[in-house]
């Protein structure tokens, strides 16, 4: 947005599949200042984000799933382009999703019946979401996976995206999400790019840097000490800034770049927090996620508690619109 234009309302539409976290992202969004609005009829919701003629800065958050009375993805998309039509309103949407053994994992401890499957399988009830569901995923602006994702950590890159640092709209409608993992545990599945920094100097191999990580500046230190960590790094940038404006004349709404190394914990770590400064200057709207740091945390607070790992619209039956609410 343009120094000196109007700031757009922000309205979140937030949608995705049954269990994966849409009532635990809703709350996040309400205890960020958001009114937060839960399963409303599709035909209300162009009504409830209308603009004050005031002008005050009010941002709404709306959850629309397989819940919703006259719920179609297509609907959904046709009221989310009706919304872009309005000058004064900036809309997003959100789709949370989760691996479909972790789904049925929750809702077996949930003890609930699928929405979608009420008195059959869960199997059956997901699958069916799933195509349901597909056209939104595609063209969401945010998708977010929380299949191994603590409900502390979802709560962040909402606050990094939403809170008062995020308050700004994306370069050109670009959302761009830096991912730093180990290779010896897999690529990220979700990832557009992905980078290899394992020919770095590896602080792990220096005993009193090994228990720290990329995120302080003496591993960071170190591994810019490399001798190739410069051009590297230059070149790295340099591509990001040809492909990025790429992404954009393609249309896609979202981006997510992967950078690894052999334990996700100093060199990849190091990168992305360069690279998430780096492309924020450049005025890309960016998110960052340590897939294994998030991984260690949630392994040293084992047993996780409930919330950690059920998200509570696991174990919300299909109801009528209602606000959402702390549990």
């Amino acid at each position: 947005m343009s120094e000196g234009a109007p700031i757009r309302q922000p309205v979140v539409l937030v949608t995705g599949l049954s269990g994966a976290g849409k009532a635990s992202i809703l709350r996040a969004l309400e205890d960020l200042g958001y009114e937060a609005i839960d399963n409303p009829p599709l035909e209300l919701i162009e009504g409830m984000v209308a603009p004050p003629a005031s002008g005050t800065g009010r941002r709404i958050a709306i959850g629309v799933d397989a819940r919703s009375r006259g719920f179609d993805a297509q609907g959904v998309l046709d009221t989310l382009a009706r919304l872009r039509l309005n000058p004064a309103i900036w809309p997003e949407l959100i789709f949370a999703w989760a691996d479909e053994a972790i789904l049925q994992r929750r809702y077996t401890e949930t003890r609930r019946r699928h929405p979608l499957s009420p008195r059959g399988r869960v199997a059956e009830g997901i699958a069916a979401e799933q195509a349901l569901t597909a056209k939104l995923r595609e063209v969401a602006d945010l998708v977010i996976d929380t299949s191994e994702l603590p409900l502390a950590e979802l709560r962040r890159l909402i606050d990094q995206r939403y809170g008062a640092e995020g308050q700004r709209e994306p370069l050109a409608g670009l959302s761009v999400t830096l991912v730093s993992f180990a290779f010896p545990a897999g690529l990220p599945r979700e990832a557009d790019m992905v980078f290899d920094t394992r020919f770095l100097r590896n602080p792990h191999y220096v005993q009193a840097l090994k228990p720290h990580t990329g995120l302080e500046p003496a591993v960071g230190a170190y591994i810019e000490s490399d001798p190739d960590y410069r051009a590297f790094f230059i070149a790295l940038t340099g591509l990001l800034g040809l492909v990025l404006p790429r992404f954009v004349q393609e249309g896609k709404k979202y981006a997510t770049i992967a950078v690894g190394c052999t334990g996700g914990r100093h060199r990849s770590v190091h990168i992305v927090e360069r690279l998430a400064f780096h492309l924020t200057q450049a005025g890309w709207r960016v998110t960052t996620t340590h897939r294994e740091l998030i991984r260690e945390e949630a392994r040293a607070r084992a047993p996780a508690l409930a919330s950690d790992v059920g998200f509570p619209d696991a174990s919300r039956p299909p109801g009528p619109s209602v606000q959402a609410q702390e549990a």
